[in-house]
């Protein structure tokens, strides 16, 4: 089982200037963040993709293309790319060219994204949220699959007979996985496309999703794919830290940033309680130890067949080095334990 690390690049507030943190400063630190990844042996690295004052990327592939530079083996994920307010063909240039510079190691995550700030942003109608989503989908498989596209849809001009360049290096092909928060529309038609599975697990009990992954396992086998090549991954909140102290005060951030989001969306404040109760074995919060984060994290492959687990890490903004040191634990203590 692959181990990774996603972030989005959250961004401090600080309330006695009134401004969010620089995020120059923030882009250079996860770039020395991937770097001891790709040190550490972790297996995935997913940037995210928003368009909002609290989160410093808007664009993964800049990001990811400036960490295949200095990086050697890990995988270099969007995680996720909006597809519907992105354009198809855009989408798989920037990743192709990212594979090239990397050698191979480009990787998309789709999803339609849990804001929708880049509608308005990019002049896109939240009346077409799933015609465009499903429409752009298509398009990006067909260009990954054929060098010569043909396509018509409604919300986009058709193509004929054009040619998307360059070319991936699998014969043209990157991977491209399907991210989705639980909607089993969603994850039928990852499965009847044969697409890898992500799910976001980041609230209540991840046995809840038992019956959605299993769903998923047996549409892809209804739908003729080959099931020695079925991926799953899930994508959960997760911070490592061998002081207590850290553990307890990473509260802080998860409240903060909650809180924030949470205030634009009519959520009750975040509370310690709740902090805890995710925390437990049951709970989807995989913060604490190493061996209490791989003990969930094995749980997690017991229940559900995982072939991937995506530490979502940077939540709050923690300070640089407990983020280093959480990468470091993550990479030489929880990786070692979950695949042996």
């Amino acid at each position: 089982m692959e181990l990774g690390i996603g972030m989005f690049g959250d961004l401090s507030f600080d309330q006695t200037t009134g401004k969010y943190r620089d995020a120059g400063v923030k882009i250079r630190e996860i770039l020395e963040q991937v770097k001891a990844m790709d040190e550490v042996g972790i297996d995935v690295f997913a940037m995210g993709e928003h368009h909002r004052p609290d989160y410093a990327v808007s664009s993964p592939e800049m990001v990811l293309a400036a960490a295949a530079s200095i990086t050697k083996n890990i995988k270099l994920a969007s995680g996720v790319t909006v597809l519907s307010s992105s354009e198809p063909v855009k989408v798989y240039e920037d990743f192709s060219t990212l594979d090239l510079i990397s050698d191979g190691r480009a990787e998309i995550f789709v999803g339609r994204g849990s804001f929708i700030e880049s509608f308005p942003l990019y002049g896109y109608s939240l009346n077409d949220y799933e015609q465009l989503f499903d429409e752009k989908l298509e398009l990006l498989l067909k260009i990954n699959s054929e060098e010569n596209v043909s396509w018509s849809g409604k919300l986009r001009a058709q193509m004929q007979n054009q040619t998307v360049y360059p070319r991936a290096k699998n014969d043209g092909k990157l991977s491209i996985w399907r991210a989705v928060g639980g909607t089993p529309q969603s994850v039928l038609s990852a499965a009847q496309l044969g697409m890898p599975l992500v799910v976001a697990i980041i609230g209540g009990m991840p046995i809840q999703f038992k019956n959605l992954i299993e769903f998923y396992k047996q549409e892809y086998q209804k739908a003729g794919h080959d099931v020695s090549k079925m991926q799953i991954a899930i994508h959960s909140h997760t911070f490592v830290s061998d002081d207590q102290n850290v553990v307890d005060g990473y509260f802080n951030n998860y409240k903060s940033q909650m809180d924030r989001i949470g205030a634009s969306r009519g959520w009750s404040p975040y509370t310690k309680m709740q902090y805890e109760g995710g925390r437990n074995k049951d709970g989807a919060l995989f913060i604490g130890s190493p061996a209490e984060v791989a003990d969930k994290i094995a749980y997690m492959k017991e229940i559900f067949g995982i072939t991937r687990f995506i530490g979502h890490m940077d939540i709050g903004d923690p300070a640089h080095d407990i983020m280093m040191k959480s990468i470091e634990l993550f990479g030489e203590k929880v990786k070692p334990i979950v695949q042996n």
